[in-house]
């Protein structure tokens, strides 16, 4: 028969023959408990959540089983749609399209989607009654009626009259002006070659080259 090891106060270790206990520290807050005990706590369950009120537990696990397939699917849908659009990129760079082209395409595509949407078509509506009922007041009417008569006041007034006798004159004696300036440029330039002394000139060009045709054709 072994022999038993008594307890002795203060000791902080118990010998593995005492009633098949491992070793213990007694400054822990688990003191006293086997190990085998702590070995039996559901985790699993200690780790998840509670479940709502009015859940029972097989609806529960129905849920999180369809929670489950669906977060799959997703990442499965999230793998196809990067194959598509690396896909769809080798297919621009073959067509020579740029990230410039597609910009257009969208913007394009949505002003047309713009423009045929209820709120587009609804406010273009909107704003031609607007229109409509502007232009049809007497407001405006009597306004449009008064620029009329303010403008054919002007346009008849004698101030307005002379000023514009004042600019047709001004540009009549401007164009006079350049003509004369062109008449004498042209006058002047035709007595220089009447002159003395570029007729001399010409007479020394020409013997120049007189002189070079002889001595190139005594060269050959």
């Amino acid at each position: 028969m072994p022999a038993v090891l008594p307890w002795i106060p203060g000791d902080a270790r118990v010998g593995n023959s005492r009633a098949g206990l491992s070793d213990i520290n007694l400054n822990s807050p688990n003191k006293g408990l086997l190990a085998d005990a702590m070995t039996d706590v559901p985790v699993d369950n200690a780790a998840r959540s509670a479940a709502p009120e009015g859940l029972i537990l097989a609806e529960e696990e129905e849920l999180r089983s369809e929670l489950a397939k669906v977060e799959e699917e997703i990442g499965t849908l999230r793998q196809v749609l990067a194959a598509k659009e690396r896909h769809c990129g080798e297919l621009k760079r073959k067509l020579g399209l740029t990230p410039l082209d597609g910009l257009k395409q969208n913007l394009s595509k949505s002003w047309h989607d713009v423009q045929v949407s209820n709120a587009y078509v609804k406010t273009s509506e909107k704003l031609g009654e607007w229109n409509d009922k502007v232009t049809q007041s007497d407001l405006y009417l009597s306004a449009s009626s008064t620029l009329e008569d303010w403008n054919e006041k002007l346009t008849q007034s004698e101030a307005y009259k002379k000023t514009q006798e004042t600019l047709s004159q001004a540009g009549q004696k401007t164009s006079a002006a350049l003509s004369n300036v062109g008449s004498v440029i042209s006058r002047k330039l035709g007595d220089m070659r009447n002159s003395a002394t570029f007729k001399s000139f010409e007479d020394r060009v020409g013997t120049i080259k007189t002189s070079i045709r002889a001595n190139g054709l005594s060269d050959m």
